[in-house]
């Protein structure tokens, strides 16, 4: 067992704590992942709350890039010194969901609070989300790696590991938009950000985004959005209407968990259109909505996790695009703020007006 830092969660809507650790090593089919950053994720702050239950102590953050400092056997040709971005996908590639070509909704349960890490004392510690990256070190099954090129920055490339790859996702592989379509996008923070930057790479005609705040629909302007509309109005979905000359959306893609935006989704959509869940409420959040306009209207509501993904396909995918200017990443930082104050970043987060904070490590 090593001893690393981290900020653990020792009660729910509580600071987390910096301290020491214990990592054990990879095993088989594992690899050690020294992080250089990890970005701060809507979900960590969700988890941190309560609002979804778990085990406690933990150690979230599942956004991270860093680079491969220890294997375990058979680690699908991953070596030491590799630059890797890591996410909370641990798919065990043979269920019927992987195999299926679904590995963000693998069947195979992991007990992530039996898995690499301890207390100081040596006591229980749950490795959140399968990865536990709020921490100088992770230890993960290497499916849940990609590498990435030495030379691009990893504090733009943790934004790979979630943010970018559930909202480009969103777009490409749940909601399957096709040149020509019309879409909204309710809520332009980082997730947002990215599903319009994903319906834009789908060659959508019109892309209309609605949010609180005439800033971030500005700045929801400069990844793609055609259109701009404030969510505060009475009826958001007639402005939506008139930016889409007059007819609903293909696709409403719902980046934010709130209640109030499932409920007024299939509003905005046209005949056969889809609404995609990706934002995620609180557990026991209930939405309404009226089954038989769906039902008439040939409309329909489809969950999306984590994009759809398959990493090793879509990451090398997004990594080109990035450098050849198609893609926006280093656009979405707002801050950088070392582990010490992880708390100032969660606290800037819930704000509201972060586009994406990251946390950098020093590696001396």
């Amino acid at each position: 067992m090593q001893t690393i830092k981290a900020a653990v969660c020792r009660a729910f809507n509580e600071p987390l704590v910096i301290e020491d650790i214990q990592i054990a090593p990879p095993g088989a089919g594992e690899v050690e992942v020294t992080l250089d950053a990890v970005a701060i994720c809507h979900s960590d702050i969700t988890y941190a709350s309560g609002a979804w239950g778990g085990y406690l102590p933990a150690v979230y953050g599942h956004e991270a890039a860093g680079v491969i400092t220890a294997t375990g056997d058979s680690v699908g040709g991953f070596e030491v010194g590799d630059a890797v971005v890591v996410t909370l996908i641990r798919a065990c590639g043979s269920c019927p969901s992987c195999a299926g070509g679904q590995p963000t909704i693998c069947e195979t349960p992991y007990d992530s609070v039996n898995g690499p890490l301890r207390t100081a004392d040596g006591g229980p510690l749950d490795q959140a989300m399968a990865c536990g990256a709020f921490a100088e070190k992770v230890v993960v099954s290497h499916r849940q790696i990609v590498k990435i090129p030495e030379t691009m920055p990893k504090d733009v490339a943790s934004l790979l590991s979630c943010g970018v790859i559930t909202g480009v996702g969103a777009a490409v592989n749940a909601a399957k938009l096709r040149p020509g379509q019309d879409v909204v996008v309710i809520g332009a923070g980082g997730v947002g950000l990215n599903a319009i930057q994903g319906a834009r790479l789908a060659g959508a005609r019109r892309i209309v985004a609605v949010d609180m705040t005439e800033e971030k629909l500005e700045i929801a302007k400069e990844f793609g959005a055609t259109h701009g509309v404030l969510a505060s109005l009475e009826q958001p979905w007639k402005a939506a209407f008139k930016a889409l000359g007059g007819r609903g959306a293909d696709a409403v893609l719902i980046t934010v968990g709130a209640i109030p935006a499932y409920d007024q989704a299939p509003r905005y959509l046209g005949r056969g259109g889809k609404a995609i869940m990706i934002g995620m409420p609180h557990s026991g959040d209930m939405s309404s909505y009226e089954p038989v306009v769906l039902a008439a209207l040939g409309q329909g509501v489809v969950g999306s996790k984590m994009g759809d993904v398959v990493i090793q396909r879509d990451i090398p995918w997004m990594i080109d695009l990035y450098e050849q200017g198609r893609l926006k990443l280093d656009e979405l930082i707002s801050g950088r703020w070392s582990l010490d104050q992880i708390n100032e970043a969660i606290e800037d987060t819930k704000t509201g007006s972060a586009k994406r904070n990251v946390v950098l490590f020093d590696r001396g």
